[in-house]
Parts: C-alpha cells; structure tokens; sequence
C-alpha cells in the first residue's frame, strides 16, 4: 500500500520558505507534496515555484483556500496576517501549520481556538516551534529531570544580524518588492496597529515605540526560548519578578515554584541583537551537583548541531562535563515529520493552538511589569517594526 502525500499550500514565499520549508519539504517528497506558493509579490512567488518545482503561483491566499486539492496549509506570513489565514484554513476544513508566534493577541488567538473547534473534516493548527521538535530536546530533559532540585535556570536568545547567516547559507533567497501594491502595505499596517493595541490592552495611539518593539520581539525571537522554558520547567512562571529594557537588549527575572517538591527558583531569561556575528540561543538548568544547557545555532544553516552539555560533580568527586548531540537531523525536518504523523495518523499535536496561548499569557505577564519610562510615546510614534509601505 503506497504512503499518503499530503498536498499543501504554501502563503508567503520570505526567506523562511526559500531558506528553510521549501527545501525541506523537497528532502520529504515522500511525505509532503507543495501544489501552490502564494505571496504578495507574484515575482517572488514565480522564483519559488521556478527553484521549487512548485506548479502553481497565485497572489491570492483564498485560491489555495478553496482548492479541494490541497490537504493542508503554511503560513509564513509576517505576523498580522497569521490569525486571518489560519482561520480561513480552518473553515475551508484544511489542516494549517502556522509559523510561530501564533498571532500577537489574545483576542487574535481565542478566534484560531474558535474556528479550530468547528473546523469540518477535523482539522487542527499545530504551531511552528522548530526547536521544540528537536531530538536533543528530549535528551535534555531527560538529563534535566535527574536534577533533584533546581536552584537556577537561565533563557537567551543573543544573536548577530540573520543576514550573516543567511548570506552564508548557500539558499540565495530572493524577494521582490516592486509588485506589490501599496494596499497591501496599508492593510498590513492597519492589522499590526489593532493587534499591538489588543495585545497591551490600551489604545495604539497611547503606546510608545519601545513597547511596539518589545512586543514584536517577544513574539519573533523570544517565543523560541520562552516557549522551550515553559516545557522544560513545567509551564508557566508564578510571576514576573523584574523587567528590564535596555536599548532593545532585554532582561526578565520569573520565578518558578515546583509544587510537587515545594522548589522556588529564580530563571533569567536574556535577549537582544547586535552586529556580532554569533549565535548565543540557549536553555540552562543549574542543581546542586550537576547543571544541564541546550545549545542551539542559527536555523539558517542547515545541519548544525543541536547539543546538550553537562557539567557534575561525578560520583568519585571529580569535575566531568561531557557534550550530548542526540541527531544530526535538523529541528525543522524533525517538525515537518511530527506534523505529517499528526495529519495522517492522528497524533496529539504538542505545539497546538492551545499550547501557543499559553505565550501570549506569559507575554502579558511581562509586558505588565514593563519598565514605566519606556511607556512614553515619542515624537514621531513610529515603530521599527511597523512597515512604511509594501
């Protein structure tokens, strides 16, 4: 009996698709099979479709909606366009992978778990959180739960400029930009400004820049970690102890308690970006007598390590560190075969709408305890991350 090829759609064709999920699902032919590539721009949608043997383009997500075809649905959208296309997968009774952050609202998300929850033909959202799919993650959790009591755990997420990687990825994205309309670029910002306001609870007019930055960042770079921290230490914190800001380099201190060991510990998370071109991406858990840290390198280079490392106190009293790598498979085809088992046979999607929500909650718990002098509005209200045009 020949295997099931899932038909998927594809909407966006960024450096995410080019670098990463294109290629992928070529390396999983006998798994997934790409019947349409969607983008704004026709240009960049042509150039998938011409690399990826792709044989159908459209500039309109609801053609691949309506395509009876297609069994499942991709999102790599930017983030404003993530709520609107997962819900209208769902309805059209389509599967939908929807690269992480799931949306940036609450609000935003209870309409994913609505539409979830009525979609025909039993169709689910399973959230793209790569590293969560990792071989050596269950690895390091195996060594983490022999620390009989945590005293620390630390998160960060400090990296160079993507560019760097990616110029030295071998991929060679290209995306146009001289086709797309400038409405688009107009609905684009519209949506980001609702759901930056829903997401702070205030108006969008009352937030400063460095709040819409702090959200957005938190919802790219930071669901990484903060997502891995939330599995790794048992959900979410019991509070936010401190926030910090500085200059875009931010600093959390949670504090998590054990309730069925009674164990309060403090865990820092760290972030930030600068020009260095390093990859500091991490999950660190600190007992008595041993500590145990994932370490994770630039997604944009395929194949590169995803390792444990272990420092202990051995039994002879003697200091012995020693480096776990669990697969040379990369965290994003480990993801794509989880979600082709979750499609076909059923399985219980860990990275599930409901699982995503549960960032959001812990998001807002930070952006409480946000510094109060970066809620200021400046002068010209404009963010880094709120796009000028298309």
């Amino acid at each position: 009996m020949s295997q099931r090829v899932v038909q998927v759609g594809v909407i966006g064709g960024g450096d995410v698709a080019q670098i990463v999920h294109l290629p992928t699902f070529n390396f999983l032919s006998a798994f997934f099979k790409v019947r349409t590539i969607c983008d704004v721009s026709l240009k960049t949608a042509n150039h998938c479709a011409s690399r990826f043997g792709i044989s159908r383009t459209t500039t309109d997500p609801a053609e691949i909606f309506a395509d009876s075809g297609i069994d499942a649905v991709v999102i790599l959208t930017s983030d404003e366009f993530h709520a609107p296309y997962t819900v209208a997968a769902l309805r059209a009774g389509k599967h939908v992978l929807v690269e992480k952050p799931i949306t940036l609202s609450l609000e935003a998300a209870q309409e994913i778990i609505d539409a979830e929850s009525l979609a025909p033909n039993g169709a689910r959202v399973f959230v793209g959180y790569m590293r969560r799919y990792s071989a050596s993650l269950a690895t390091f959790k195996r060594e983490v739960e022999s620390i009989e009591c945590v005293k620390y755990a630390r998160v960060r997420d400090i990296i160079g400029p993507n560019a760097y990687f990616i110029g030295q990825s071998g991929t060679e994205p290209k995306k146009f930009f001289d086709d797309i309309p400038v409405e688009a670029g107009k609905e684009r910002k519209q949506r980001l400004q609702v759901l930056l306001g829903q997401a702070w609870g205030v108006p969008f007019e009352d937030l400063s820049e460095d709040q819409m930055d702090y959200c957005c960042l938190l919802a790219n770079l930071g669901s990484h970690g903060l997502s891995l921290m939330r599995e790794v230490l048992g959900g979410l914190p019991t509070d936010v102890l401190a926030s910090t800001d500085n200059a875009r380099w931010y600093t959390t201190m949670f504090e998590y308690q054990r309730s069925s060991a009674g164990q309060r510990f403090t865990c820092l998370y760290e972030t930030g970006i600068d020009s260095v071109p390093r990859f500091d991406s991490h999950v660190a858990v600190f007992g008595e007598n041993k500590s145990v840290t994932i370490c994770y390198d630039t997604p944009f280079v395929k194949g590169l390590g995803i390792t444990v490392e272990i420092d202990e106190l051995n039994e002879h009293g003697e200091k012995c560190h020693r480096s776990l790598q669990s697969s040379y498979e990369d965290a994003y085809t480990a993801e794509l075969r989880d979600w082709y088992e979750c499609i076909v046979n059923g399985k219980t999607i860990k990275t599930s709408a409901a699982d995503a929500v549960e960032d959001l909650k812990l998001f807002k718990m930070m952006m409480e305890r946000y510094p109060a002098h970066k809620r200021i509005r400046g002068q010209n209200g404009a963010s880094r991350f709120l796009p000028s045009g298309p």
